[in-house]
């Protein structure tokens, strides 16, 4: 059976739903550059696989999990001086994904995960407002979000990545060539920039340009490979994969743990 929502007919999910075990992914991304090498697509792309990848270990442990449509818009200030930073508002997105993930649960999922690559912090924040909501509202055991911002998976990820000068750097650059090899230009021709977008940010500056992202990437993508890429999709999955079972019970009796958060 397909693992995505959207390929399924109606009386078919319901069959799948019937189990009251079935686990939602909702593949979270930006509209935004990515350097003149990869795709405004990249953070979506990333998501989708992450969660397709997810998927199909999850249901091979037992748990029906389906990957939701993809949110392809998110908060994208930073690239604006950029063409094809096309975002939305952080209350835009949490009302979103509030929406979604409510639909999704009384839609029968007993569980939602919303799986995100894009990691602009205000974005990150407002897909964690509709999460905590969520989790509010329907018990821990309902919803997470596996934010590879948090220290518990940024240390597990590439030196790169850590640095916080990855953006359309090898480290995605990895990722892309993983999964969609066709969509890469010719990234052997960019010399490596050393710009810690993470550094900048904590000093006050929102902007790529106004950092020195010229040509809105930073780190090293002429050094980016498929291999490092399936690396980083298995560390993402399991990310993925663990937080879902330390959340998604099977006992349906969560309103008395409501609003705890482990």
């Amino acid at each position: 059976m397909t693992l995505l929502l959207s390929e399924l007919d109606t009386e078919t999910l319901a069959k799948t739903l019937a189990s009251g075990r079935a686990i939602a992914l909702v593949p979270i991304g930006s509209t935004e550059p990515h350097g003149p090498h990869l795709p405004l697509a990249t953070d979506a792309i990333l998501s989708v696989e992450t969660c397709l990848r997810a998927a199909r270990v999850l249901t091979d442990k037992g748990r029906t999990t389906l990957v939701a449509p993809t949110v392809p818009y998110g908060v994208t200030r930073y690239a604006r001086d950029f063409r094809g930073a096309i975002g939305v508002s952080a209350a835009t997105l949490t009302a979103l994904l509030l929406d979604v993930g409510r639909a999704l649960l009384d839609d029968g999922f007993s569980h939602v995960a919303f799986v995100n690559n894009h990691l602009e912090p205000e974005h990150a924040e407002a897909i964690d407002a509709a999460f905590q909501t969520l989790e509010a509202e329907h018990g821990p055991n309902a919803v997470s979000f596996p934010n590879q911002l948090t220290r518990r998976w940024a240390r597990t990820l590439t030196d790169e990545f850590k640095r916080g000068d990855c953006h359309a750097g090898r480290y995605e650059t990895s990722l892309v060539l993983a999964t969609r090899a066709d969509l890469v230009g010719d990234s052997a021709l960019l010399p490596k920039l050393d710009i810690s977008l993470a550094a900048a940010l904590r000093e006050g500056e929102v902007t790529f340009a106004g950092i020195g992202m010229t040509r809105a990437y930073t780190g090293a993508p002429a050094e980016g490979t498929a291999a490092e890429g399936e690396s980083t999709y298995a560390k993402l999955v399991t990310m993925v994969v663990t937080e879902i079972a330390e959340r998604a019970s099977d006992d349906d009796d969560t309103a008395e743990h409501a609003g705890v958060r482990p």
